[in-house]
């Protein structure tokens, strides 16, 4: 009434509103537009989407436009508080994108969630008023360029179309956001049921102490399965650094912690720990990794709005799952089959004996040098010469078509001295103790010890490589050549055969190598996350 009182149009915009209007129509025209939609995805279209969004709340603010309530905003986590923190307009690309492209299915961790028909509903009407007030700024723009400003869009149907855009655009954000919020605590589900086991069990601990006669507690057992299985799910749909496998039960970490009794039994009634530190070595890994998943478990649980839904992407608990796997796959193959651990701890032990005779084998394991993984097959190779039945279960784990397996059981009725392996390797171990008696006899008693002189020479020559001249020097010179050729023979062919146990199946043999590697080097630890990472 007052601007008509005054001689002026009402419904004309006034000098900053006209302004403001100019801008927004300005940047309307540089939203890039991809098959009529708008181009979100390239940098640049995300920028002029922005850009004009910024100019959509300015126009709204210069002509004085109430916004729409958003005390919904009140009820959202943490983490969209900080993209929402008050009740100003906030528009957002995210959210415009969201309606643009009105997905109703998502898939979060490998599993699908919906949108609700509502959402979709909110998201239909936010586009209609989208393209209302994008047509009169096509107008307006028009308008302009053809200096007919009579023909251009009037002040109150820029502000009703303002109105309604942002009417629209808060219910909408609402919904989606809302039913963001609850998908993601959804997806999250895995963590906080691990965590629920998890919490049990500490419980469970408090009452009955540590120990043995725990596991024994049909409670504490299904708890300890469960926060297993939470575990090992977890692993498969965010460990993308490894395997992801799913299939790592508890009786891993059982037959962990009895190796780890049966190492301290034995060492309280005498025995060697030297002969036990491969078996404690993994077992206490399988042990370690699993602590550490708990201790994981009870860190998140204080700030679990912060754990990303798409599990893959928090590396504090994909960092986790990458040690538990490799533990435990390391378990599952080494520490369950006790022929197959009795074989990795004497190979160690042997390989700790080739050290004090060979000081620079030490350096190798300490540095991890190149050449230790073509000594450390070669080493192998000359225990299993030497002792068959200490490394059968080794050697099978990595070269399983040279040995015959259960289903030979006709064969081995029909010949009981039918050897485990085949024809060519029963010929190798043959060689090898024609080699190893020559150079026994070739021995001058003086010399080393006789029933180890020749198993040094052998061993020397495999790590120090054919560099050495003096290997052979203490052999006697009238049996030297003869014994020396039959060693140089049986090296070479020992190498085949090395060359062999590293190609046959890669994975296998980089995993057998590095658990000896662990168990070598001087701490046998592997390094630890210190600090807590989501």
């Amino acid at each position: 009434m007052l601007r008509k009182l005054l001689g002026k149009d009402s419904n004309a915009p006034s000098a900053a509103e006209d302004l403001a209007i100019m801008h927004l129509a300005a940047t309307y025209r540089r939203i890039l537009t991809d098959g009529g939609r708008i181009n979100t995805k390239s940098e640049a279209g995300y920028q002029a989407c922005a850009m004009f969004l910024d100019g959509l709340d300015s126009a709204a603010r210069t002509m004085r436009l109430d916004a729409a309530s958003r005390s919904y905003r009140i009820g959202f986590t943490i983490n969209y508080r900080a993209l929402f923190p008050d009740e100003a307009r906030n528009y957002r690309v995210d959210v415009l994108e969201a309606s643009v492209e009105q997905y109703a299915v998502i898939w979060v961790n490998g599993d699908k969630f919906e949108f609700s028909q509502e959402a979709m509903r909110r998201a239909d009407a936010l586009q209609s008023r989208w393209s209302e007030l994008c047509a009169l700024l096509d107008l307006w723009s028009q308008a302009c360029e053809q200096q007919h400003s009579q023909q251009r869009p009037s002040r109150s149907d820029l502000r009703s179309a303002l109105v309604a855009l942002d009417s629209a655009w808060a219910s909408f954000e609402d919904k989606y956001i809302s039913e963001l919020i609850e998908i993601e605590g959804k997806a999250r589900r895995m963590i906080v049921q691990a965590i629920e086991h998890e919490r049990r069990i500490q419980y469970l601990e408090a009452q009955h102490g540590e120990g043995e006669a725990l596991e024994q507690i049909p409670e504490y057992q299904e708890e300890l399965m469960q926060l297993v299985g939470c575990i090992a799910r977890l692993n498969s749909v965010a460990n993308f650094r490894r395997k992801g496998r799913d299939d790592l039960g508890v009786n891993v970490l059982l037959d962990a912690s009895a190796t780890l009794r049966r190492c301290t039994s034995a060492e309280q009634d005498g025995q060697s720990s030297e002969a036990l530190s491969a078996a404690r070595i993994l077992a206490t890994d399988i042990v370690e990794s699993f602590a550490a998943m708990r201790d994981y478990l009870r860190e998140v649980e204080r700030c679990l709005e912060r754990v990303d839904p798409h599990l893959c992407n928090n590396q504090g608990i994909v960092a986790r799952l990458v040690d538990w796997e490799e533990s435990w796959e390391v378990g599952a193959r080494y520490v369950q089959n006790q022929r197959l651990l009795h074989a990795v701890c004497d190979l160690v032990r042997e390989i700790r004996v080739a050290q004090h005779l060979v000081p620079a084998l030490t350096d190798m394991c300490e540095e991890c040098d190149v050449e230790l993984f073509l000594v450390l097959p070669r080493i192998i190779w000359l225990r299993f010469l030497n002792k068959p039945s200490e490394q059968s279960e080794l050697l099978k784990s990595l070269l399983p078509h040279r040995f015959k397996g259960s289903n030979d059981k006709e064969k081995c009725q029909a010949d009981s001295m039918l050897q485990a392996w085949d024809t060519e390797l029963d010929n190798f171990i043959d060689q090898f103790w024609r080699a190893k008696n020559l150079l026994r006899g070739a021995l001058p008693s003086t010399g080393p010890a006789s029933d180890s002189g020749e198993s040094e020479i052998l061993l020397k020559r495999v790590i120090l490589g054919a560099g050495d001249g003096d290997l052979y020097k203490c052999l006697l010179p009238d049996k030297r050549d003869i014994a020396r050729a039959a060693a140089e023979e049986l090296i070479n062919k020992l190498e085949s055969f090395s060359i062999e146990l590293q190609r046959h199946c890669p994975e296998d043999w980089n995993q057998c190598s590095a658990i000896l590697v662990q168990c070598l080097t001087s701490s046998g630890e592997k390094q630890k996350q210190s600090t807590f990472r989501v």
